[in-house]
């Protein structure tokens, strides 16, 4: 739950940002960060309140398609304005800094350590896609296990298609940016929209970029607060067990609870961050992904069995002792941790199930 909020959070960051800078700023509205955050959840919070599932599936359609169209824009317009073509552009970003894939150097101290980003990456990729309800509902709806196999390749051919052509779109834009002599924001988040907003690719790709960028995000977050309130309103509440009346009411209630939590997390983002939201978002994913990769692992492959009450303080353990042993290794033993750190994050909470079993609980009381 906590990693689903924040997740959706860093990307309705970016909505927050782009409303100041393209709407607010140029009507010469003053208006704080604060109230752009809560007119931004507002917006998913109406529209998911009213049509529910159904309003997601389409506009979840809608914004897929709009994000994709607002990135091929921006390519073609960066094209135009540094008069390359399809085959000169694939050229200039192989060529340029950015295209560096693999990085074998200095592993104790590079977190981008070849061998970190690939087993790190691995189990980042299993918890935030494959055991991400939203993300795996359509392989479990296929009729049969070939259906379904054959969904998730393909759908792993597309993502490599879709990340590439986005990896592209950052280099082209520092490229870009480079040409004109535009400085680079010390906060990198803003380099595309001030670009696209500012006037240096064009009306219509700005128009594109504000577009796209919101679809992207609120494709995420729509999807993430319904998720969350039904999760919350049945595994923690357990409505199913009260009348039809109040199952409604306490589902908006929760709704609305959930909607207050994404803006005060994206307000203290806000206040705290001091990286980019890409960076930002795997960063708490290696700590709020952790326990559920533990928890899997641990229910997989292991006969480890532990009452529900000790499995919201082994969540919470493992994180904090995670980042403890993290910020002590950079520290004090000059190793620094990549994404590998969200297996540590996993081993932790293993142990700690272990250690709160209930074989070993009813072993300690025999001895008692």
């Amino acid at each position: 739950m906590l990693s689903r909020i924040i997740g959706a959070s860093f990307r309705l960051f970016l909505v927050a940002i782009v409303l100041q800078i393209a709407v607010f700023e140029p009507l010469g509205l003053k208006i704080s960060f604060v109230p752009s955050v809560i007119v931004t959840v507002g917006l998913i919070w109406l529209y998911t309140n009213r049509g529910g599932i159904k309003t997601i599936i389409w506009t979840d359609m809608l914004q897929t398609i709009f994000m994709l169209l607002a990135v091929f824009i921006t390519v073609k317009s960066i094209m135009s304005a540094l008069d390359l073509n399809w085959i000169e552009v694939v050229k200039t970003v192989k060529d340029s800094n950015y295209s560096q894939i693999f990085f074998f150097d200095d592993f104790a101290n590079n977190p981008r350590n070849f061998f970190k980003m690939f087993f790190g990456g691995a189990f980042i990729a299993i918890t935030m896609t494959g055991l991400d309800q939203d993300m795996m509902q359509k392989n479990l709806s296929c009729k049969t296990l070939y259906e379904s196999q054959k969904n998730v390749f393909w759908l792993g051919v597309m993502l490599i298609v879709v990340n590439l052509f986005f990896l592209s779109l950052g280099a082209l834009l520092y490229l870009f940016a480079a040409k004109i002599n535009f400085p680079i924001p010390e906060q990198t988040d803003y380099l595309y929209p001030k670009l696209a907003i500012g006037g240096y690719l064009g009306v219509f790709t700005g128009i594109a970029f504000v577009i796209g960028l919101t679809a992207s995000a609120y494709s995420s977050a729509d999807s993430a607060l319904t998720a969350l309130t039904t999760s919350f309103s049945i595994d923690i509440l357990g409505i199913e067990k009260k009348p039809e009346k109040d199952q409604v009411k306490i589902r908006k209630l929760v709704h609305i609870g959930m909607s207050l939590a994404l803006i005060v997390v994206i307000i203290l983002f806000k206040v705290i961050n001091n990286s980019n939201v890409v960076e930002s978002l795997f960063d708490a994913a290696k700590y709020t992904y952790g326990p559920l990769l533990g928890f899997y692992f641990a229910g997989l492959f292991t006969k480890i069995q532990v009452k529900d009450k000790y499995i919201p303080i082994v969540a919470i353990l493992a994180p904090v002792l995670s980042y403890i042993i993290n910020y002590t290794s950079a520290e004090y033993l000059g190793y620094q941790f990549g994404f590998e750190l969200i297996i540590l994050n996993g081993l932790l909470t293993v142990i700690g199930m272990w250690i709160v079993s209930k074989k070993r609980e009813d072993k300690i009381l025999e001895g008692i």
